[in-house]
């Protein structure tokens, strides 16, 4: 049965999964997208033999990929070759001086005894709060869409409120279990990758500790490409279509509902028009302003998740101390945060990433290379030049020579930069940022933008600026949200 005609803007993940899923629901699914591929910002670049992701490189909480595929009677395994990496990944917290997080959490248990009295039994305490926060999240608020304050504020979030810790900052919260301040780090790191620091985000993401250290870390061979191959030939599948290399320059609103979608090249019929663009581009560029949820004074308002600067490097030789993931801890790493959130400046002194996914999948690199991705956590709306990317380039290079012990530089066969200026030209990120929305409190899910525009009846909004938020699996979460109430919606009205 034919449902009415979708328009889906962007293809990031969240746009490649709606799609999937409103196709599987009858609707007839065109998805415009300005850019030369599927992916959004985890698009892939190809040079001289390397293979770089140029957004997302870890593959955690994989319960949400195969649920979601699971919608489709498939598994992620029938469509991707996935491996559980082991170590996880590896800290670095000066030259010579490196902790590896292993797949198996006794040997995890085992360290953290070492680095802490009682380390051991602490870590088993802390990880069986965080499994009960990702539980209770998972099954009773993650998948839920919010509307109204009550549904956020109702009796069962104030009864299980104060177990998930929600209302307490992740650094405070890490302190009651350690004084070890190497083990905070390594529970709180991945809050860079969800936009916040551990001093403005709740505690309820130390549910981020469970998907590390009990559902492990993945990888897609051949890179995290490959999952967007698999959600992009699952569309394919259920006969959505895609217009590449076309922007989208308005959508025409008349009485209330969003009638066409312009592009650079055609103008297009909708029904319903579904935006995976940049939440505050599409707002504040594409709708008349009389229609607009979210004027630009409310953008202007909000805590920004950092941008990034990124590197991109080939290497025609092999690296010794380096393996998949591996991070860079900077003893004073608040001076960094301070830099990101507080007084927002190019740091002097950063905390970093780096991955090397050549260490597990020799086809990213040719044979005897290495494949290395640099990422610079910085704050959004920052000056953005070729001189201070290359400034930073060789202050990097520098210090992560010294951390390793090794050359890099002089191997270097393929580099490419990517940070303010390539986000907001690339994908009309807002003030270049990398991530979206901070994940503090008052930006947690009723407080994010909603999945349903308030002024335009047709009009929806998925990905990383709606709830659940920042990260891979939460877009795809936020695609199974919206498309349910789309289809929700449809139903109670089968014309608009």
């Amino acid at each position: 049965m034919h449902r009415g005609e979708v328009i889906i803007i962007g293809a990031g993940f969240s746009g490649l999964a709606t799609a999937a899923l409103l196709a599987k629901q009858g609707f007839t699914v065109t998805v415009v997208e300005k850019n030369e591929q599927p992916g959004g910002r985890a698009s892939v670049w190809k040079e001289g033999g390397f293979t770089f992701d140029m957004g997302p490189s870890w593959y955690l909480m994989p319960d949400v990929f195969e649920r979601f595929f699971s919608e489709f009677n498939k598994k992620p395994d029938d469509l991707m070759e996935l491996v559980q990496l082991n170590p996880s990944y590896r800290v670095f917290f000066g030259p010579n001086d490196t902790l590896d997080i292993s797949a198996d959490l006794n040997e995890n248990l085992a360290t953290f005894d070492e680095m802490e009295e009682n380390g051991a039994e602490k870590m088993k305490k802390y990880l069986e709060s965080a499994k009960y926060q990702y539980d209770v999240a998972m099954n009773q608020f993650i998948y839920k869409d919010y509307v109204h304050l009550t549904d956020f504020f109702n009796r069962k979030l104030v009864v299980e409120g104060t177990k998930l810790h929600i209302f307490d900052k992740l650094d405070h919260y890490a302190q009651r279990f350690f004084e070890n301040p190497r083990i905070r780090k390594i529970l709180e790191y991945n809050i860079v990758f969800l936009g916040g620091t551990p001093y403005n985000t709740p505690a309820l993401y130390a549910l981020m500790s469970h998907v590390d250290f009990n559902l492990g870390v993945w990888y897609p061979m051949g890179g995290l490409g490959k999952l967007v191959e698999a959600i992009y030939d699952l569309d394919l599948s259920q006969g959505v279509n895609f217009r590449f290399n076309e922007a989208v320059t308005k959508i025409e609103v008349d009485e209330k509902i969003a009638r066409k979608v312009v592009t650079e090249k055609d103008t297009l019929n909708a029904d319903i028009v579904v935006v995976n663009a940049d939440y505050a581009y599409a707002e504040t560029h594409l709708i008349p302003k009389k229609n607009q949820t979210y004027p630009r004074k409310y953008w202007d308002g909000k805590a920004i998740a950092p941008s990034s600067l990124l590197f991109f490097l080939g290497l025609n030789k092999k690296l010794d101390n380096l393996i998949h993931h591996n991070l860079y801890f900077h003893p004073k790493w608040e001076k960094h945060f301070d830099t990101i959130f507080k007084k927002p400046s190019w740091p002097n002194e950063p905390s970093y990433y780096v991955s090397c996914t050549s260490k597990t999948d020799s086809t990213v690199a040719p044979k005897g290379g290495e494949n290395i991705f640099i990422l610079v956590p910085i704050a959004p709306g920052l000056e953005d030049t070729e001189k201070i990317r290359e400034n930073y380039y060789n202050k990097i290079i520098g210090h992560l020579e010294n951390l390793i012990g090794e050359n890099i530089r002089d191997a270097v066969v393929v580099k490419r930069s990517f940070a303010h200026n390539d986000f907001s030209n690339r994908y009309n990120a807002y003030q270049g940022t990398a991530l979206g929305f901070a994940h503090t409190l008052r930006q947690t899910a009723i407080f994010r933008p909603r999945h349903k525009s308030k002024k335009v009846k047709n009009l929806y909004y998925t990905g990383h600026y709606t709830h659940p938020g920042i990260g891979v699996p939460m877009v795809i979460i936020s695609s199974q949200i919206v498309s349910e109430e789309i289809g929700r919606y449809h139903a109670k009205q089968n014309h608009i």
